[in-house]
């Protein structure tokens, strides 16, 4: 196949200069040339502008004009081919522009021979070859995903693809010549140690966290390898950065979900063991209460007793927030809850924190759950505590809000409607403003090791958007925080107390307690007496068969927990069905799981208890079922 020539045009205003030229053309032991002359610079240009020559020989002498004003000028209107200047006696100035100007390369005529000029045309040939395959190159990286870049070894940026302009919002004009740290700053990243295993190796990966100029966080998998001649004489450093922060967030979010999964059968495993502890303190409590009339009695045993019972919502609460169901929502007086809240920190706060409130009397009421808005306020309350190591004051106050258009387009979370406004100040140590976006974020402390958990205000923020309201926090560094609470109103200043029901007193049947735990049996026993019923008990499922069938006929109602060890409720429950296909069942857990309830009542139970239970609703389910 016959080589394709190399079109070649003298530009050059001596016919002798041509001819020998020529000549030299024909002595050219490889390349294929084809010469073409102008004579003058008009002719030069336009022979230029058509662009049907590989390579221009341009001499410096064209009459008025200069072979460098041509250069510069045919640059300009985009010729690509290179351009080699031919000078008289070598002029050291001019060969320099001429280099600055975007020559290919001069030579001096009077030292010019075929082999010079042949090797001056093949290298320029081959130059721009060499740069059309960098363009081709550079393209193809620009087509890339990630962000590719070359830097010198102090960190100035030789090549930006447009992969690295996204990334980092700076266009390649603006980085080439810049230090990487002008346009991003590394973030507890081993850069120093990178560099090392770089120049030991020849190549380095690992995961750089990174800021850019706007402050966007960034999160890079980067791949380092050390280039020899990017330019001259120098060593490089060609690096691939793969953007991974979503798939770092979705990570961290799929984590989160992992430790709250752990935390939900934790949470279930525990449930049945901290409510057999809870059901007889809170048993107990109200036995005591019914015997000791003295003042002291009375006034200390509401306490027990109401907190026996929050510790069992706040047990259902744990198991809700794991499960994502909401807790039961009723119509509540927010003073009744607040005073509630300053009587527990006043008594268990440390004396050098004041608590100050303005609680008005004619606060609307709210719709929620009163554990759930509980845990917020004391959530709030702890934090303020912990903010103030060395005392301060600790303010407690709430009004009515209307929330207009205005107000509601100024924050997000926020309806038009009416609200009442909780707020919890402190005059603590601050939250910095770095961090005040960050503190609703689950996981999210700033105290030490073992103080907090981060999921205090992630779980305020949660409970406080299901009820439909929402949160602003004011905060400055050295002089405390403000959290302001909104809760949804429903403009209802009281709510009527109503009696409870007269419990229901046996007439000395035979209830059959079964229950692993002594004190749950023991206190279970001792109630039901005291309510003129008589008890018998059984610690396990064997023992309650063996018992049930000597006392069959006696026994009204049996009383079983649903999880013991050695025979487990739900065979207790099949085992007395076969020995009496009419006995009335209470089933019992401290666990209520939904498939231990449907499992039940499938059998035929008469009804479910959760633990702990009070007297009153022990009382009033077996007088329902005594009626059954």
């Amino acid at each position: 196949m016959k080589e394709t020539p190399i079109r070649v045009l003298l530009v050059d205003d001596d016919e002798d200069d041509y001819i020998l030229t020529r000549d030299w053309f024909g002595e050219f032991q490889v390349a294929c040339c084809e010469l073409d002359w102008v004579n003058n610079y008009q002719a030069a240009k336009e022979a230029i502008a058509v662009h049907q020559h590989d390579i221009y020989l341009v001499d410096y002498r064209l009459g008025a004009h200069n072979g460098l004003e041509l250069l510069t000028e045919a640059v300009a209107t985009g010729c690509d081919a290179p351009i080699i200047l031919l000078t008289g006696q070598g002029e050291r100035k001019i060969d320099l522009e001429a280099m600055k100007a975007g020559a290919s390369d001069y030579l001096e005529k009077s030292k010019l021979t075929a082999p010079l000029l042949e090797r001056s045309i093949r290298y320029a040939l081959e130059h721009k070859r060499a740069e059309e395959k960098i363009r081709q190159q550079a393209e193809l990286l620009d087509i890339a995903t990630d962000a590719i870049f070359v830097q010198d070894l102090e960190g100035k940026i030789l090549f930006w693809n447009k992969s690295a302009q996204r990334l980092y919002d700076c266009q390649q004009e603006d980085a080439i010549g810049k230090k990487t740290s002008e346009i991003w700053q590394e973030k507890n990243s081993p850069v120093q140690l990178a560099l090392g295993t770089l120049m030991k190796h020849g190549a380095w990966e690992g995961e750089l966290h990174q800021t850019t100029k706007s402050g966007k966080e960034i999160i890079v998998e980067s791949r380092w390898t050390l280039v020899g001649e990017f330019k001259k004489n120098t060593q490089s450093i060609l690096v691939v950065n793969t953007d991974i922060t979503q798939k770092k967030q979705l990570e961290t979010q799929f984590l989160r979900s992992q430790r709250l999964e752990s935390i939900g059968t934790l949470a279930s495993g525990i449930a049945h063991d901290l409510n057999n502890v809870l059901a007889p303190i809170l048993m107990t409590a109200q036995l005591l209460e019914s015997q000791l009339n003295d003042e002291r009695s009375q006034r200390l045993l509401p306490i027990l007793i109401s907190n026996a019972k929050r510790g069992a919502d706040l047990v259902k609460q744990v198991l809700s927030f794991t499960r994502g169901v909401e807790g039961d929502r009723t119509l509540l007086q927010v003073q009744d809850l607040l005073l509630e809240i300053h009587q527990v920190i006043q008594e268990t706060f440390p004396r050098s924190i004041e608590v100050a409130d303005q609680i008005p009397p004619n606060l609307w009421t709210v719709l929620g759950d009163s554990t759930q808005l509980h845990q917020v306020l004391m959530n709030l309350c702890v934090n303020a505590r912990d903010a103030m190591p060395d005392g301060g004051i600790l303010r407690i106050s709430a009004e009515n809000f209307f929330v207009d258009e205005n107000y509601a387009k100024m924050h997000l979370d926020a309806r038009v409607g009416s609200y009442v406004a909780i707020t919890v100040a402190d005059t603590g140590v601050g939250i910095s403003p770095e961090i005040l976006d960050r503190i609703f974020e689950p996981f999210f402390t700033t105290k030490e090791l073992g103080r907090g958990t981060g999921l205090g205000l992630s779980t305020v923020m949660a409970i406080i958007k299901s009820h439909g309201g929402f949160i602003n926090v004011d905060s400055e560094l050295g002089k405390g925080s403000q959290f302001q609470v909104y809760l949804p109103a429903q403009k209802i200043q009281q709510i009527p107390e109503t009696e409870l029901p007269e419990l229901p007193i046996g007439n000395g049947e035979l209830i059959l307690v079964v229950d692993d735990e002594d004190s749950i049996r023991e206190i279970t026993k001792t109630s039901l007496e005291s309510y003129n019923y008589e008890a018998i008990t059984a610690k396990d499922g064997i023992e309650a068969i063996a018992i049930y069938a000597e006392h069959r006929e006696k026994i009204a109602i049996v009383i079983t927990d649903i999880i013991m060890p050695s025979m487990d409720g739900i065979t207790t429950i099949r085992t007395l069905q076969k020995i009496n296909p009419a006995v009335k069942i209470i089933a019992v857990s401290g666990l209520a799981a939904r498939d231990k309830i449907n499992t039940t009542t499938k059998m035929g139970v008469k009804a479910f208890l959760a633990k702990p239970y009070t007297a009153q609703q022990l009382l009033q389910t077996i007088g329902t079922v005594k009626m059954s």
